[in-house]
């Protein structure tokens, strides 16, 4: 049961990087510092958009419009990181 949850909370850390690498790739291709016409880098920003769309556009709709501002990434990071001490402390424990 211990490799269960040390699995879960790698998984949500490595969520979590993936999330930093999109914000970064994108604050990147807005300010022109990256070229999209590049194929590895159109690729990298694909997979980042195609993995972590899904789970931003929920918080999006429910986040109120700050202009050009996007703080949803934030949020979901705020979340996981929630849930992984929540696994940690109050789950881990009872069951093993």
């Amino acid at each position: 049961m211990y490799a269960l949850f040390w699995l879960i909370d790698t998984i949500l850390e490595l969520y979590t990087w993936v999330l930093i690498a999109s914000a970064i790739l994108s604050w990147l291709i807005a300010f022109n510092v990256i070229n999209t016409r590049n194929r590895f880098v159109y690729a990298v920003g694909d997979f980042l958009y195609r993995i972590t769309e899904p789970v931003l556009r929920p918080i999006r709709r429910i986040l109120p419009n700050l202009g050009g501002i996007d703080i949803s990434p934030i949020v979901l990071i705020l979340l996981i990181l929630f849930l992984r001490q929540l696994i940690r402390n109050d789950i881990a424990p009872l069951v093993l």
